[in-house]
C-alpha cells in the first residue's frame, strides 16, 4: 500500500472514531454547565490529558520545532523542559486548586466571569470577553497553518489543496464540539494524546536513526558553521543563543497561566486528588510530547539547508521577505525520516494535536462569548438558547479563523506569538492576583488589559509595516556577544507577561480595592485549602 492511501485509511478510522465520540457524549450533555464544564466532574486522567493535547498542537510540532530547532538546535530541548515543569507542573498546584474552589464557589464557568464576580465588575467580563474571541482567533489560524504545511507534504492535492485542508479540519473540529461539548472534547482529548505519546517517540527515535545515532547528530550539528564561518554550537548545552531562547520558554511556558482555553480546564475538575494525580500525569505528557518535538527539531538543519550546499539536504525556500520559510522545515524532516508506511501516524499525530487544541479554542471562544456578551443583553436566556447560541459561534469563530489561516505569509510562530502575548500578557497578573492577593484591584485589571493588548497591538503595526529601521533589531548582552532580538514577536509577548506580573500589584497599592464583603466571600471558598 502506498503513502497516501495508506494515509487515507488510518486518517478514515481516525475520523469515525473522533465523530462517533462526539456522538456519544451529546446524549451525556443536558445543561450549559455540561456542556462548557462537563458537568465540574471531569477526572485526572481527562483533565490531565485535555490539558497537554490543548496545549501542543501542529504549532508547536510543525512550527516551533522547526523554527527553534533550526535557530538554537538541540538546546531548543529546554523549551520543552520549560513547558513541562512552568506550563504544566507549577500551574496543576499553584493555579488549578485555587481555580476549582473559587470558581466552583462564584459560579464562574468562564475566566471573564470570574474577573465579574472576583471583582465585582461587569466591565471587566465584557472587556476581557472581548479580548478572548479576538486573540483566539489567531492562534487557531496557526493551528491550522501547520496542519496544513503536513498534509501538504503527504498529499498532491493542487493549488487550492490548503484552503482545502483547513476547511476539512474546521468542518471535522466543529461536528464533535457541537455535538458534546466539554465532554467530547476531554474524551477525544485523551485518545488523541494516546496518538500523541505514540507519534512522538516514533518521530524522535526515527529522526535520530536515520542520521546513525544521536552522538554522530550532535557532532554533525557541532560542524555547521554560521554565516560569518564560525561554529554555531548547536549541539551543545545551551546552543548559540540563550538568550533569545530564555524568551521562548517565558512565552511558552509561563503563558499556560493566563490563557482561558488552559485555566478553565481547572473549574471542570472533579476534587484535589484529581488535581495532584492530574499534575504528575500532566507533567509526564509534556516531557515526552513538547520535549521530544523540540529535541527531534534540534535537528532539522540535518535535513535541510537554507542554499544548495551539494550534501543532500532539502533546500528551504525564502518567503517574499527573504527570510527561511521555517514551517516546512519538520515535514522536510519527516519526508526523509519516516517510512511511508508511517507516514499515516504522524498525519495523525499532528491531527490529533490539532483537533485537542482546535476543539478547545472553539468551545473557549463560543462559551465566552454566549455566557458573558449576548446572555447578560437578552431576558429569559434559557440553557437551550445558550447551548444553540453556543453552536453558532462555534461555527463564527471557525470561519472566521479560516479566513486568516488562508492567508499563506503568516508564519506559524508569530500567529501564535501575538494571541499567546495579548492573552496572558493581559490576563496573567490579574487571575494570578485575583486568587491569592485581596487587595488586587479593579484599576489593576484595566491596567493588565490595556498594557497586554497594546503591546501586541503595537507590535503587529509595527511588525507589519517592516520598516527596515526597526528589522531584528537588537541589544548587546552581558558583553558576552548574545543578542536581544528587541522585536521579536516571542519577546514582546513574553515582556508582556512579565510586565502584567508587575503592574497588578504597583497600581493595587495605590487604587482601592473591591468591596471587603465581596472579596472576602470569594476567599471564603479556600478554608478547605487550609484542612
Amino acid at each position: 500500500m502506498g503513502r497516501q492511501a495508506a494515509t487515507f485509511v488510518i486518517l478514515a478510522i481516525y475520523i469515525i472514531i473522533m465523530v462517533g465520540i462526539g456522538f456519544y457524549t451529546s446524549r451525556r450533555t443536558k445543561s450549559t454547565e455540561d456542556f462548557m464544564l462537563g458537568g465540574r466532574s471531569v477526572g485526572s486522567w481527562l483533565t490531565a490529558f485535555s490539558y497537554g493535547t490543548t496545549y501542543f498542537s501542529a504549532v508547536v510540532f510543525i512550527g516551533y520545532a522547526g523554527q527553534f530547532g533550526w535557530m538554537y538546535g538541540v538546546s531548543a530541548t529546554w523549551v520543552g523542559i520549560g513547558n513541562a515543569i512552568v506550563g504544566s507542573l507549577i500551574p496543576f498546584f499553584l493555579i488549578g486548586r485555587r481555580s476549582r474552589l473559587m470558581s466552583n464557589h462564584l459560579g464562574a464557568k468562564t475566566m471573564p466571569e470570574f474577573f465579574e464576580h472576583r471583582f465585582d465588575s461587569k466591565a471587566l467580563k465584557t472587556a476581557s470577553a472581548a479580548i478572548v474571541f479576538i486573540f483566539l482567533i489567531p492562534y487557531t489560524a496557526s493551528v491550522y497553518n501547520g496542519l496544513s504545511r503536513l498534509f501538504g507534504m503527504v498529499f498532491d492535492l493542487g493549488s487550492n489543496g490548503y484552503l482545502i485542508i483547513i476547511v476539512a479540519m474546521a468542518v471535522l473540529s466543529a461536528v464533535y464540539v457541537t455535538l458534546g461539548g466539554y465532554k467530547a472534547t476531554a474524551l477525544n482529548d485523551f485518545f488523541q494524546g494516546i496518538i500523541m505519546l505514540i507519534g512522538i517517540a516514533t518521530v524522535v527515535v526515527l529522526t535520530v536513526k536515520e542520521k546513525n545515532g544521536l552522538s554522530e547528530c550532535i557532532d554533525a550539528l557541532n560542524a555547521i558553521k554560521d554565516d560569518n564561518g564560525d561554529t554555531n554550537t548547536l549541539g551543545s548545552l545551551f546552543g548559540p543563543d540563550p538568550v533569545n531562547l530564555l524568551g521562548v520558554v517565558i512565552l511558552t511556558s509561563l503563558g499556560t497561566w493566563g490563557l482561558p482555553q488552559m485555566v478553565q480546564k481547572f473549574y471542570a475538575i472533579k476534587d484535589e486528588q484529581a488535581i495532584r494525580k492530574g499534575a504528575a500525569i500532566s507533567t509526564l505528557f509534556a516531557l515526552v510530547v513538547a520535549g521530544g518535538s523540540y529535541f527531534m527539531g534540534g535537528f532539522v538543519r540535518l535535513y535541510c539547508t537554507a542554499a544548495p550546499d551539494g550534501t543532500g539536504r532539502e533546500v528551504i525556500e525564502r518567503g517574499s521577505n527573504g527570510k527561511l520559510v521555517y514551517d516546512k522545515m519538520v515535514p522536510a524532516l519527516l519526508d526523509q525520516a519516516i517510512p511511508n508506511i508511517l507516514i499515516g501516524l504522524i498525519v495523525v499525530l499532528v491531527l490529533s494535536a490539532s483537533l485537542s487544541t482546535l476543539s478547545s479554542l472553539v468551545l473557549t471562544s463560543s462559551s465566552t462569548l454566549t455566557n458573558d456578551l449576548i446572555k447578560p443583553r437578552f431576558k429569559n436566556f434559557d440553557d437551550k438558547k445558550q447551548m444553540f447560541t453556543m453552536r453558532i459561534f462555534i461555527a463564527v469563530f471557525l470561519i472566521i479563523s479560516v479566513l486568516i489561516a488562508s492567508h499563506k505569509n503568516a508564519s506559524i510562530s508569530t500567529l501564535m506569538s501575538y494571541s499567546w502575548g495579548a492573552l496572558s500578557g493581559a490576563f496573567l497578573g490579574p487571575y494570578l492576583y485575583g486568587l491569592f492577593m485581596k487587595k488586587a484591584s479593579k484599576a489593576a485589571c484595566w491596567s493588565s488589559f490595556i498594557t497586554g493588548v497594546g503591546i501586541s497591538l503595537t507590535h503587529m503595526v509595527l511588525f507589519s509595516m517592516n520598516i527596515s529601521a526597526f528589522d531584528g533589531l537588537k541589544t548587546s548582552v552581558k558583553d558576552m556577544g548574545w543578542k536581544l532580538n528587541i522585536l521579536s514577536p516571542i519577546n514582546a509577548g513574553a515582556f508582556a507577561m512579565l510586565l502584567s506580573i508587575a503592574i497588578v500589584p504597583i497600581v493595587s497599592s495605590f487604587t482601592k480595592a473591591p468591596d471587603k464583603k465581596v472579596v472576602d466571600d470569594a476567599f471564603s471558598s479556600l478554608a478547605e485549602l487550609k484542612k
